[in-house]
This record gives C-alpha cells, sequence and structure tokens, in this order.
C-alpha cells in the first residue's frame, strides 16, 4: 500500500470525532474519582477518557484497514514492543486519543485527538482533532495541509513566514531537554519575542501550521505526539529536523526536534543551546 486517499482520510477524521463526541466529551469536567490516575509520574496521566476513546478509534481502524498495526499511546504502556513493529508494518497508525490528558483532567479546553498513518515508518497522512472547537488540521503526503469543519468548509494551511529571532514566537518544551542545552534555552528565552508551552502538542502544532506562531522545540519524541503535527507542519511548509540535525522519523524516540518556518530559522534557534 502506498498511502490513503482523501476519502479514507476523511473516514479516519469521521471515527475520531466519534470518539471525541461519545468518550471524549461526556467526561470532559465529569471525571470522578478514580478515573484519573498516574502513569510513570504525576505529569504523566491516563483516564477513563483516554483509554475508552482509543479502544473504539482502534476497533474502527480494524474494521477499515484489516490486518493493519495500530500503535495508541495507551495500549503501548501496556506492550512498549508495539513500537518496533512500526518500521516494516505495511501500514500502521500511531493514535493518541487524548494529547494534553493533563490539561483535559484539569477542566482546562485545550486538548486534541492526533493520528497518524504511515507505510514503512514513511508518515502518508495525518490528521489532529479538536474536540472543543470541532475542527481538524488533516494532511496527506504531497498533496498539502488543510483546516476543516465537519460542513466540509475548508482553509488551506500554510505556516507564518520567517523573522528573525526577536520576533520570533513559539512553544519551547524545555522540560525535557538534557544538560547542558536546558540551561542553555532557559537562559536564552528572552531573546524570542515570547514563548509558551501548553501542555499540549495538538495545538502548538496546529498554531505553527496555520502560521499563528513561528516555532516550535520538543524533547519528548513518543510518535503519536508528533507524527500527525509533524506532516501537517512539513505540508503547510515548513522545515524541521531533530536536534543533531537529521531528519525526523517516528521509529527514533531519543532526543528532540525543532520545527520553523525554513532553515535558517531553525538554525537561529538550535544555535541558542550551542
Amino acid at each position: 500500500m502506498r498511502g490513503l486517499t482523501a476519502g479514507q482520510l476523511q473516514d479516519l477524521w469521521l471515527l475520531m470525532r466519534q470518539a471525541a463526541e461519545a468518550e471524549i466529551l461526556p467526561r470532559f469536567r465529569h471525571l470522578g474519582e478514580g478515573t484519573i490516575r498516574m502513569k510513570t509520574g504525576p505529569l504523566d496521566l491516563v483516564t477513563d477518557a483516554d483509554e475508552a476513546a482509543e479502544r473504539l478509534i482502534t476497533a474502527g481502524i480494524g474494521r477499515m484497514f484489516p490486518g493493519a498495526l495500530v500503535v495508541g499511546e495507551e495500549a503501548t504502556a501496556a506492550d512498549p514492543g508495539l513500537l518496533r513493529r512500526i518500521a516494516d508494518a505495511d501500514l500502521a497508525f500511531v493514535v493518541d486519543p487524548v494529547d494534553g490528558t493533563a490539561n483535559f483532567a484539569a477542566g482546562l479546553p485545550l486538548f486534541g485527538v492526533m493520528l497518524a498513518a504511515m507505510v514503512r515508518g514513511e508518515i502518508v497522512a495525518s490528521v489532529i482533532h479538536d474536540p472543543i472547537g470541532g475542527d481538524g488540521a488533516l494532511a496527506l503526503r504531497g498533496e498539502g495541509a488543510w483546516m476543516e469543519q465537519p460542513s466540509g468548509a475548508r482553509k488551506d494551511l500554510r505556516v507564518a513566514e520567517p523573522v528573525p529571532l526577536a520576533r520570533m514566537t513559539g512553544a519551547i518544551n524545555w522540560r525535557y531537554l538534557p544538560e547542558p542545552e536546558r540551561a542553555r534555552m532557559l537562559t536564552a528565552l528572552p531573546r524570542f519575542a515570547t514563548t509558551w508551552d501548553y501542555r499540549n502538542a495538538a495545538h502548538e502544532y496546529r498554531l505553527l501550521a496555520q502560521g499563528f506562531a513561528h516555532v516550535a522545540l520538543f524533547a519528548r519524541m513518543m510518535p503519536w505526539d508528533h507524527a500527525p503535527g509533524w506532516l501537517i507542519h512539513r505540508e503547510a511548509g515548513g522545515y524541521s529536523a531533530r536536534l543533531d540535525g537529521s531528519p525526523y522519523t517516528p521509529t527514533e524516540t531519543r532526543g528532540g526536534i525543532i520545527l520553523a518556518p525554513d532553515r535558517a530559522s531553525w538554525d537561529a534557534v538550535r544555535g541558542l543551546m550551542e
């Protein structure tokens, strides 16, 4: 299989919307005792909504694409070996049922549902759905990226024009950076026009692809967090690379990534850590 069709991508987005409507939104601000649990620590949470939405999406993908590998964030917590199967799978899907679980659990309406399709490790299609706003950012490899409403109204996505470092805005997620890069980046933050960390890659990628921010830096590289947004950003005209300058791949979970309008902007941000 070489990729997905536009119709198949639309079907996947509909599935994600159904999961949000059935399993996520009814629980938003209605999570009871025992429905929020820690995984690896207090900043790594899972809720009943994450698990139920992932089950619904996984089952739906199984009906649409029999035999496809589905690598959900919560399923991988139980079976880490799923990650090793992505590179060789003829068709694989990575799913983040609630990206921004800490926000969701706190009642903050800043979370998303993310999905990317891959053919032997190459990202070919992706969706980032906003359950609160109801719209989706979609991309097909080589065919562009766009924002779409459930009504079918569409708007092509395009990253911001390059600007000098002092005028750049964006999401600098420094928490997982190793030293000494972490200390250097923290010292350099005032050199940007402004920066933030929404605890939510879904909306940070959407801002980049819409041209409402210039840069993003991430240092936690699980594929469900970045494969969907990476393709949308690339198809919207952006440039990205891992911190060592190598191309992003969803099969590599170490290191970090910088996303920017162009290579010169990428170089300017990476230079702050040297």
